[in-house]
């Protein structure tokens, strides 16, 4: 079933209701001209879950490789547990959108977990690189993308990450998965490193691209913000991010005007003020209506932020408090330009007593997969040489990339 989000004014609101009317009516000839009466700027966009997995297959269409997408059943809520992801309402089975890729015979796999906001196909660019190496799946996290959106009821930060950690393991087991490479970003960073936490068992390396969540707010000690918060917009803000506010309630309450804010984020972010390889014409155009369809659907995992995070993204339980538990050899990517600092992994390094390198990709910033696809793709197949390749130790550090 479509389902249409929007916040607005009673009058704008009744003209949605107009149009909708006159969408579901029995004559097409009547609804094309009420739909061509009212401008085009007064329209809601219904968007649904199959909205999201239509406006995936057409982003990945300039995906060469080819793949099945599938939705796993992960069940209604951890095994032996009496809540139902978690304290949902509705006891139905819940689904993990995948995509996998073919591959050639006895890849290594390698399992992709996006951040927030994001979903799976924003590593459009990755996939085809990426599946001359590997068997790549790629997954949206339970309450993202075109997986299922459960009621978010979570009221604790164990409870949040159990969210993510449990339905990430409910799927490994679905999917029947031993051993894999995981690789987070932001924020998936922060679940993929809390998994490998509680499950090392099953992860062969761990690659955290500008990963989320490795100080807190005390440890940062920023002066600049601390002033801020101070300030009356500090103060402002700071309510907002613990009334759960998120950027896609924004998106949502635009109604109409939703797309074409999306459109100027995407055309800004990875076209006029890219820091590196802008968006072509058409790919612009497909992850735009990919990204409006996937912020505009039913709020669930979004709603995670202020539980995992306090206000200014300083995480409530720093993944640097961890490091001395880490138990899978790791890879920090970075892009040179990414507003996420890698002094937290060399932090984290020093108290690590598994493998722990750290990488630079230049003419990249947080979404460096993006913005110098090339580069991400050296140091993600140099992060694994010992996979790839019969003599790693042989294998130098790619040119242009650079250890910190």
């Amino acid at each position: 079933m479509t389902v249409i989000r929007y916040r607005w004014s009673s009058s704008i609101s009744r003209m949605a209701e107009e149009i909708k009317a006159a969408d579901l009516g029995s004559s097409a000839t009547t609804s094309a001209k009420t739909r061509r009466f009212w401008p085009s700027i007064l329209r809601w966009v219904p968007t649904s879950t199959h909205h999201i997995i239509d406006a995936e297959k057409r982003l990945l269409s300039l995906v060469k490789t080819r793949y099945v997408q599938e939705l796993v059943n992960i069940g209604s809520g951890p095994p032996g547990s009496k809540v139902r992801w978690f304290r949902s309402s509705s006891n139905e089975p819940r689904s993990i959108n995948t995509v996998t890729f073919e591959s050639t015979q006895n890849s290594p796999t390698l399992v992709m977990v996006h951040g927030y906001g994001a979903s799976q196909g924003f590593f459009f660019r990755n996939f085809d690189a990426l599946a001359s190496r590997f068997r790549v799946i790629a997954i949206d996290q339970l309450g993202w993308g075109g997986s299922s959106r459960p009621d978010f009821t979570c009221r604790s930060t164990e409870e949040t990450e159990a969210w993510f950690i449990d339905s990430f393991e409910e799927w490994r087991k679905a999917k029947n998965l031993t051993n894999f490479i995981l690789l987070g970003h932001s924020f998936g960073g922060y679940v993929a490193a809390k998994y490998a936490i509680k499950h090392p068992e099953h992860v062969q390396h761990l690659i955290l691209v500008g990963p989320a969540g490795f100080t807190s707010e005390s440890e940062a000690k920023s002066e600049w913000f601390t002033k801020f918060r101070a300030t009356w917009k500090g103060a402002v803000m700071n309510h907002l991010w613990e009334s759960n506010f998120t950027p896609q309630k924004i998106v949502r309450g635009l109604g109409p005007w939703g797309p074409d804010i999306v459109r100027k984020y995407t055309s800004a972010r990875f076209g006029t003020h890219s820091t590196g390889e802008a968006l072509t014409e058409e790919e612009s155009r497909l992850l735009t209506d990919y990204v409006y369809h996937t912020l505009a659907a039913k709020a669930s995992g979004e709603l995670c932020l202020k539980y995992i995070f306090s206000f200014g993204a300083f995480a409530r339980m720093p993944l640097l408090q961890s490091a001395s538990e880490w138990k899978v050899p790791t890879t920090f990517i970075y892009g040179f330009q990414d507003w996420m600092s890698y002094t937290g992994a060399q932090e984290a390094r020093k108290h690590m007593e598994v493998p722990c390198e750290i990488i630079r990709v230049p003419q990249g910033g947080h979404f460096v997969f993006i913005d110098n696809p090339t580069g991400f793709h050296s140091a993600v197949f140099y992060a694994c040489r010992r996979f790839l390749s019969p003599d790693p130790d042989s294998q130098s550090l790619p040119e242009g990339l650079t250890s910190a």
